[in-house]
């Protein structure tokens, strides 16, 4: 390709819209332009790295006998009905009426329509396992779309989904997309993590989460350096660590005016946080009820809302008493409070703390469970955080950042039971077939990939991801003996089938140089009056930043021995 003949709209600016430093350099590298928000258009560059991307998967799921299908955008109403979810999805899932006033939505996820696929096509085990998988574009409505390609409300993925006759071939199958994405990511160039994680509002029993360390990450990871224990923060089991509790003092409420946040009241107090617990208002369709956690920690609503078995669950500021009067925000306590109460462990070897006392300005002290107040039930549902223990070995948990860029479920029979998706076994019994989902966002694997293999110049594609894998600059356009070389070199690559730019554009050297960088191409091959002087011509690798001279006869066969010996092999 000729760079004066592609669409490469490259940007010096950084744009004042871009936070993240893969938004702002696909940006200014011309891959994506926004047409809304979190919509954007892929140009020349940018759909070239999606396409390879698209092709490493395609190979990999090939690889364990995955095959590919491709499934409608727009979803009738009456499949996400069968399961269930058209009313608990939430706003995300985008609805609309067609001309005939039926109920459809653009599809965020295809766990109905597969299953629909599949329950009108499979009757026997002897059909199973079957793997099936597509690319294609998902749209979910997200409140505040941003970060670039990070959070989009419209993206590309791959859904994958197992279907087995047993446990144990579930199983395997589950293993073997697992396995696939680690190679999958390998391949890639991308450093991962596989944590285990909630499984969301897609269901299911078992889910790990591919994440990529990066400090741009939106989730949080604790990872054990002991025994390898992974998992995304918001599923960490926090043990208790048991300590002996001191005799009971009497318990008394003092005067804490317009003192409410942990840190004022301890303080206010000249207590440490720890002694103090929190009491915080939730609402789910159940009912309201109050949950209980030390002074430094913080609620985690994924494990309160698993132990309540709610389908949703939303703060509460303020619960009215029987009185009729309200307990104020900021010195809610759970003595004397008439609602359902569920206290985290870490408390109960607490004694003598200090909580709210349902009326403004005012704290108890030297609070006791048993004697004070007596919780509905014990739970973990806090929050971990730095320090806390391995809940396998006992060790130091470690917190980085994190982007997640694929994510299993092992869904069971979550779908196939609500939309009687079954088969007929050996035995001749109709049974309800066992799922499993697996997905890639792919448009967020390169943003992470840009993420994790960038410096101060631009992007580093890695050779397996790069939009070409070669770069030509001749310095000087106006020189005959430059263009020459710079075009033997170009036809002697493209030739054998390498992909190769050649920047001949009329702009000055430094524009030039600048712009090879910043697009992340693998290889350079630069092409200047003083080099020829000495017959020879500048090879520049992009990531290690190594310059060598060679001569301007041998430049194709050198670049094609550097393309050899960086190859990553499938």
């Amino acid at each position: 390709m000729r760079f004066s003949r592609t669409l490469i709209p490259t940007l010096k600016e950084i744009p004042s819209e871009a936070e993240l430093i893969s938004h702002q350099l696909m940006l200014r590298a011309g891959m994506i332009r926004k047409l809304a928000a979190g919509v954007y258009n892929f140009l020349p560059l940018g759909l070239k790295v999606i396409k390879k991307v698209e092709k490493i998967i395609r190979e990999e799921m090939d690889r364990i006998g995955a095959q590919e299908v491709l499934l409608p955008g727009i979803q009738p109403a009456e499949l996400w009905r069968e399961t269930g979810r058209w009313d608990i999805y939430g706003k995300e899932l985008l609805r609309f009426k067609d001309r005939h006033n039926r109920d459809f939505c653009l599809g965020p996820t295809h766990e109905e329509v597969i299953t629909d696929l599949v329950r009108r096509e499979v009757r026997s085990y002897r059909q199973l396992p079957l793997f099936l998988y597509q690319i294609q574009t998902k749209f979910r409505d997200e409140v505040r779309p941003r970060f670039g390609l990070m959070r989009c409300r419209e993206f590309g993925m791959k859904d994958a989904y197992s279907f087995d006759a047993d446990e144990k071939g579930a199983q395997e199958s589950y293993q073997k997309f697992y396995q696939a994405y680690l190679k999958i990511f390998s391949r890639i160039g991308l450093q991962v993590k596989a944590v285990e994680a909630d499984t969301g509002p897609i269901g299911g029993s078992l889910s790990h989460e591919f994440t990529v360390p990066a400090d741009a990450g939106e989730d949080a990871i604790a990872h054990c350096l002991g025994c390898g224990y992974a998992a995304n923060l918001e599923m960490v089991h926090c043990p208790v660590v048991s300590q002996a509790r001191e005799a009971e003092r009497d318990l008394e409420k003092v005067h804490t005016p317009g003192v409410k946040r942990v840190e004022e009241v301890a303080s206010y107090l000249n207590v440490s946080p720890q002694n103090l617990v929190k009491t915080v208002l939730f609402k789910t369709e159940k009912g309201m009820f109050a949950a209980l956690v030390r002074g430094d920690h913080e609620v985690n609503p994924l494990k309160l809302r698993k132990f309540q078995r709610a389908q949703e669950m939303e703060l509460v500021e303020e619960l009215a008493a029987d009185q009729g009067e309200k307990l104020p925000l900021g010195y809610v306590g759970p003595v004397g409070l008439e609602v359902p109460i569920v206290a985290d462990q870490a408390l109960q070897s607490m004694g003598n703390f200090v909580t709210g006392a349902n009326k403004a300005d005012y704290h108890y002290l030297n609070v006791n469970v048993g004697r004070d107040f007596r919780p509905d039930a014990w739970a973990d549902i806090r929050t971990a955080q730095p320090g806390d223990l391995c809940p396998r070995c006992s060790q130091r948990l470690n917190f980085v950042r994190g982007i997640e860029v694929g994510h299993c479920f092992y869904l069971g029979t979550k779908y196939s039971h609500s939309l009687r998706a079954t088969f007929l076994d050996a035995q001749g019994k109709e049974r309800d077939l066992l799922m499993g989902c697996y997905g890639i966002g792919i448009g967020r694997t390169v943003a992470a990939v840009i993420e994790q293999s960038h410096d101060d110049q631009g992007i580093i594609f890695p050779l397996a991801l790069a939009p070409f894998q070669v770069i030509i600059v001749p310095l000087n356009c106006e020189r005959k003996q430059v263009v020459e070389v710079a075009e033997k070199i170009y036809q002697e690559l493209a030739g054998r089938d390498i992909e190769v730019l050649l920047d001949d554009r009329d702009e000055r050297a430094g524009t030039k140089l600048k712009d090879a960088d910043l697009l992340g191409i693998p290889l350079r091959v630069t092409v200047g009056e003083k080099s020829l002087r000495q017959g020879s011509v500048e090879l520049r690798e992009r990531a290690s930043l190594e310059v060598r001279l060679v001569k301007a006869e041998d430049a194709s066969r050198e670049v094609l021995l550097w393309l050899e010996n960086n190859s990553v092999s499938p």
